[in-house]
């Protein structure tokens, strides 16, 4: 198969990668599915999608009819059967938990003709292993995007033990179709970015613990010392602190390098629930608006 005749994508999860993604492939021209395990999640990844958008009508940026267009290219269901019906490319969103995506890509293997191609979104998970629990580990390939999808250009390219040349033509073609710049990489504990953007992250916490200056001040040092875009602290919020602790637990799993061991503060603000943006606190109190 070629990526050119590729016309229908399913998107397990409307979670926020999930949704973005969907929105992503929408955007495109693609006919996309969206699926969660309840209703109310798929109704959460249609606002995600629909007020960001909105917003840009607002601003005189989109026109109402491209949005409605974008938004009727989106089906949304419950259904993993009625998700993957002539779906030509399965993009597996859900969270970052091994077992629980090897769960579903069994369920969704079962459901696929050989043909169709499937693709993980992990941003730290082995690609090998996924796809080791189907029968198409030539055609399982990785695809991490960056959060928010429709915005970040990038997006790496994971090739598995097993995953074909071809396969990784075709993501990579995918990408192109998609507006987006592809960087292929060889399965590695946490890819490229967050096997060099994790450490970073982590050490700001351990800055932080040690009271070597405010969590303020060490985005601020990092911004503007750097030409970082958002200060280390302002990217954990907006990414969410267990997300962030997930795939510092990943790699220091994997690896054994204590340099991924995570941040003890990190661990306690998890545990206390904050968790970022998405809950209202995490290194910030976003209740307050005071970052």
């Amino acid at each position: 198969m070629q990526a050119s005749e590729i016309t229908h994508v399913a998107v397990l999860g409307a979670g926020a990668m999930g949704a973005g993604i969907a929105q992503t492939f929408s955007q495109a021209g693609f006919h996309v599915t969206m699926r969660d395990i309840e209703q109310r999640f798929v109704d959460a990844g249609f606002k995600r999608i629909r007020d960001p958008l909105q917003r840009r009508v607002d601003k005189g940026k989109m026109t109402k009819e491209e949005v409605e267009a974008i938004l009727a290219r989106i089906h949304g269901t419950v259904g993993l059967a009625e998700a993957v019906k002539n779906a030509q490319l399965v993009v597996e969103a859900v969270p970052e938990k091994m077992d629980l995506k090897k769960e579903v890509l069994v369920d969704v293997d079962r459901l696929c003709p050989p043909e169709v191609v499937f693709a993980s979104n992990t941003s730290s998970l082995s690609i090998t292993e996924m796809a080791n629990v189907t029968r198409r580990a030539d055609r399982f390939v990785g695809m991490h995007f960056f959060n928010p999808a429709p915005v970040m250009k990038l997006v790496e390219v994971i090739r598995g033990s097993e995953t074909s040349d071809a396969t990784v033509q075709l993501a990579r073609e995918v990408c192109v179709r998609l507006g987006k710049d592809a960087v292929e990489v060889r399965e590695s504990p946490g890819f490229v970015v967050n096997r060099i953007l994790v450490p970073m992250m982590n050490e700001a916490f351990n800055l932080l613990q040690e009271g070597v200056a405010s969590a303020a001040d060490i985005d601020k040092a990092m911004k503007l010392g750097t030409n970082m875009p958002m200060g280390p602290f302002e990217l954990a919020d907006f990414t969410g602190l267990d997300i962030g602790l997930d795939t510092m637990e990943t790699l220091f799993r994997e690896t054994g390098d204590p340099k991924f061991r995570p941040s003890p503060l990190l661990r306690k603000y998890v545990r206390a629930g904050r968790l970022g943006r998405k809950a209202g606190r995490g290194v910030y109190d976003y209740a307050r608006e005071t970052p």
